[in-house]
């Protein structure tokens, strides 16, 4: 008939046979997850590692150099012992005490200035047993008490206060080892706490301090007035004296890198020497 459309092939297919029936018609762009690999700045981490093996280097020179300072000073020490014998103190002489020979230059100045106050809390003692001497002539029903606890305080406070905080911060920094300075700490807070209680001047204590200093000068005793005063800056002074250089000495101790663990390592060292000493 004109003008059909012939009729189409139900069987023809508008793919080719030699066509992939696998391949998409949508365009697909596969990534290889090897390919082109994040870029990773390998030269600020070799700088790194870089920067942290020579802070590991400066750190184990400046433990060398401590260390054979140390031994240089122990050996310096040895001989002068050896030359000049035990020094302090002079009217009976125990040990060997020499800043300029035994600690480092640049520790000498606030280990000086630690004996210094040492020299200062003595001198308080004593003046506070002179002051207790004027409160019990002033008629105080506390100047027997006060009294004796003064004299006390001289023997007591001036030996213990010396073996206790002043010669283990001594050789902590003859020796640099963290045991000594734990050993400051802790004594020597107790020493500051003290202080404080001495200022306090409670009577029947045995402390001519403001509380006996404003007594005295109320009931018209000048002479005992004075003397407490001058007790009370003494405890004044080389209380806020050993509270300042107690804070120095821990930033140094911080800084130096001690710890509570190498104080324990060192305590169970010189408890060894000890029993092999002792053994032998």
């Amino acid at each position: 008939m004109a003008g059909r459309v012939p009729d189409e092939d139900p069987f023809a297919s508008s793919h080719s046979l030699n066509a992939n029936p696998f391949e998409s018609e949508i365009p697909f762009e596969s990534e290889n997850p090897f390919a082109n690999p994040p870029l990773v700045d390998a030269q600020s981490k070799d700088s790194s590692v870089h920067a942290d093996r020579v802070a590991e280097l400066d750190r184990r020179e400046r433990e060398l150099a401590i260390a054979h300072e140390n031994l240089a000073l122990e050996q310096e020490r040895i001989k002068n012992q050896r030359r000049h014998g035990n020094n302090w103190p002079p009217f009976l002489p125990v040990i060997f005490h020499d800043i300029r020979v035994e600690i480092p230059v640049d520790s000498q100045p606030l280990v000086q200035h630690l004996y210094l106050l040492w020299e200062i809390l003595l001198g308080t003692l004593i003046m506070n047993m002179i002051a207790c001497i004027f409160v019990l002539t002033s008629g105080s029903s506390d100047g027997g008490r006060d009294l004796g606890s003064s004299i006390g305080y001289i023997f007591v406070i001036g030996a213990l206060s010396f073996l206790l905080w002043y010669r283990p911060i001594y050789n902590g920094y003859m020796k640099e080892q963290a045991l000594y300075y734990y050993f400051y700490f802790f004594f020597g807070g107790w020493h500051l706490v003290f202080s404080i209680y001495m200022i306090i001047g409670i009577p029947g204590t045995g402390s001519a301090g403001l509380i006996q200093m404003i007594q005295m000068y109320a009931g018209g005793h000048i002479a005992a007035g004075i003397l407490s005063t001058i007790a009370t800056i003494g405890w004044i002074v080389q209380g806020l004296g050993n509270a300042f250089y107690y804070r120095q000495i821990w930033m140094h101790h911080t800084a130096q890198g001690h710890n509570i663990n190498n104080a324990k390592t060192e305590l169970a060292t010189h408890w060894a020497k000890g029993m092999f000493s002792r053994g032998g």
